[in-house]
């Protein structure tokens, strides 16, 4: 019995991937949610109502978006960071083989912060890889390296950069907003919530309105290379 329902699900999930890159389009929402005080399932769900995404990808998530699961129709992926309160969760609209984690280089000097993971996940033959990288600005590109490094074919590496200044990674592109998407204590704007992509079209990409999280959410449309269609 077991057997029949691994290949039923294998079988609609195949289906499913076919179906989103039939349309030409996968369309992402990423959003550092803020853990402390910031947004909330209801937030997510109204985002997801108006702007339709395929994946909806976030940071800062706590048990308090939980939910989402039942809030939002689609499947809710959560990946804990061990010694932390927050991590990271993708929300689906139709089931992903199961997301993974990349462990990430971290620093060794005395009483650095816990390892940091990426979530690491396929659909419709592309890999999307949810990060929220470290603030050190060689470590969060030492990262970077690593994720490109671990990943093949058409590849999006979306999320919290917390980096400030260019960023070149071999291989790929940055096609996220060229808007600021966070603003230190209100007063200093950043672009900290970035897209690079490998192999991919971006053919939309902006910021959307702020909210309650200290973060823009990022809005991105993909559009499937011939070689990217499974």
């Amino acid at each position: 019995m077991g057997k029949i329902a691994d290949r039923f699900t294998t079988g609609l999930r195949r289906r499913e991937d076919t179906e989103v890159s039939q349309r030409g389009r996968l369309r992402i929402i990423s959003w550092n949610l803020l853990h402390r005080s910031g947004a909330l399932a209801g937030d997510i769900s109204a985002l997801i109502e108006r702007h339709q995404p395929d994946l909806f990808l976030m940071q800062e998530v706590t048990g308090a978006i939980e939910p989402l699961s039942v809030s939002a129709h689609g499947q809710y992926y959560t990946q804990s960071w061990p010694g932390r309160r927050h991590g990271l969760a993708v929300w689906s609209r139709t089931p992903l083989q199961n997301p993974r984690p990349l462990e990430l280089p971290s620093s060794k000097l005395p009483g650095r912060l816990p390892t940091r993971f990426a979530q690491v996940l396929e659909i419709a033959g592309l890999t999307v890889a949810n990060v929220h990288l470290s603030h050190g600005q060689i470590l969060n590109r030492r990262q970077l390296r690593l994720i490109a490094r671990s990943t093949e074919g058409p590849t999006a590496i979306i999320g919290d950069y917390n980096s400030f200044g260019p960023v070149v990674l071999r291989g790929f592109s940055d096609v996220g907003p060229r808007g600021s998407t966070h603003h230190a204590h209100d007063l200093l704007p950043f672009r900290l919530d970035r897209c690079m992509v490998r192999r991919l079209h971006c053919s939309n990409a902006r910021t959307l309105l702020k909210g309650p999280s200290d973060h823009r959410p990022i809005l991105l449309d993909f559009r499937y290379p011939g070689d990217a269609r499974p």
